[in-house]
């Protein structure tokens, strides 16, 4: 791309119309230093990377500022061989991370392993590990009780839940298979990408890029089991490749991610069955871009006005307003990302920044948010790190 920022089909009455209604419907969330004090302070962030090597760092620990959105490396963490998802538990005493590997300990597949978080340093201690039950574990989450483990193995094909011990240990998972396979050439068969609690957390979905579907489970924490429900919580487009899901803070809307052809579905969300009903389907890239393109990674802004995706190939983050009335997507902007293969993105505590992880230019970048607009704005900053998959926030531990 030729220049950082780039705005598609919109312009500045657009921009002065939204901030207005926004402003008058009360939806704009406050995020100012003075009402939030501790938003001054630098925090710290966890990187997962798909560095190979059992006994290589492979978890670095950096300090952010929120106000210029530089790093400062703080230290770098033995995390286990390809690190390239994280949990962070709320009270941030617990990490959990996947081993992305077709091995584990000898045995087929991946892996998941537990850490305890020294509250002092940021610093991790290992507590114990479990394989994941299928290859290439890509996505882990926790239930909001914090008592299960949530794994998808993208090659496996198959979704492992985990008991959580009181001691942030993991108990031994059990795996639902799914089956299936769609037109695309990379969906030869069943690959689940994604797996993650609703705002209730009386389901967890699990997005499956091969089948083309998003598959529906009764969650029970107490009893540390999902249970797959007959028919599929959406089913997407043939060849779209599901990979992501998002709620918006509302819990009434959701918005997937389809890897393959490039596109986001917003969803209108049925708390008490588990579904999903598309509300409209649009491209992720700008009409004028050809080339090739895998999208990744998606989320919605805090304050739930605006929604963020990446593009690999196009290496970009696709900004949305999201319309407060019905849920729908606008494109506003197209924003490069300084780098090769955005896989992963996130958004800090206060909403302002947005920090985006290059998988293959091993760079971390930041750029600012603007609450009111969406707009990202490049600050300047960033820090080398070897393939980085992951940025996991820590909220309100501030060094």
């Amino acid at each position: 791309m030729s220049h950082p920022i780039a705005f598609r089909r919109w312009h500045a009455a657009s921009v002065l119309s939204l901030t207005a209604l926004t402003l008058a419907t009360g939806c704009v969330h406050s995020t100012s230093s003075s009402s939030n004090p501790t938003i001054a302070k630098d925090y710290l962030l966890y990187i997962g990377t798909n560095v190979a090597g059992e006994q290589d760092n492979t978890i670095f620990l950096y300090r952010v500022s929120p106000t210029t959105g530089a790093f400062t490396r703080v230290s770098a963490l033995r995390g286990g061989a390809s690190p390239t998802y994280l949990t962070l538990a709320p009270n941030r005493r617990f990490l959990y991370a996947v081993s992305e590997t077709q091995t584990f300990k000898g045995a087929a597949g991946g892996g998941v392993s537990a850490f305890a978080v020294d509250q002092k340093s940021g610093d991790l201690k290992l507590l114990n590990q479990q394989p994941s039950n299928g290859a290439s574990p890509c996505y882990i989450s926790l239930d909001r009780t914090n008592k299960m483990v949530l794994v998808a193995n993208y090659t496996g094909g198959n979704v492992s839940n985990y008991p959580v011990n009181a001691d942030g240990q993991l108990g031994t998972p059990t795996t639902d298979q799914q089956i299936g396979r769609g037109p695309h050439k990379n969906q030869n068969a069943s690959h689940a990408h994604c797996l993650l609690p609703d705002p209730t957390n009386k389901f967890a979905f699990a997005v499956n890029l091969g089948t083309d579907q998003v598959y529906s489970y009764r969650l029970d924490p107490a009893a540390g089991k999902l249970t797959r429900q007959p028919e599929p919580a959406f089913v997407a487009k043939p060849g779209a490749g599901p990979r992501h899901l998002t709620f918006h803070p509302n819990g009434k809307r959701a918005y997937l991610i389809n890897e393959l052809n490039s596109s986001i579905t917003a969803l209108d969300y049925d708390a008490t069955t588990g579904h999903f009903k598309e509300l409209q389907t649009l491209s992720a890239l700008p009409a004028s871009y050809t080339g090739e393109n895998s999208c990744a990674d998606i989320h919605v802004a805090p304050n739930g006005l605006f929604l963020y995706a990446s593009n690999r190939g196009h290496n970009s983050i696709a900004v949305f307003a999201i319309d407060s009335n019905n849920g729908t997507l606008v494109p506003i902007q197209d924003v490069d990302t300084q780098g090769k293969t955005p896989r992963n993105f996130t958004l800090d505590p206060s909403g302002r920044l947005l920090l985006v992880a290059n998988q293959n230019s091993n760079n971390v970048v930041s750029y600012r948010v603007d609450p009111q607009s969406g707009l990202l704005t490049p600050t300047g900053q960033s820090t080398e790190v070897p393939s980085p998959m992951f940025l996991q926030v820590v909220p309100d531990f501030t060094r």
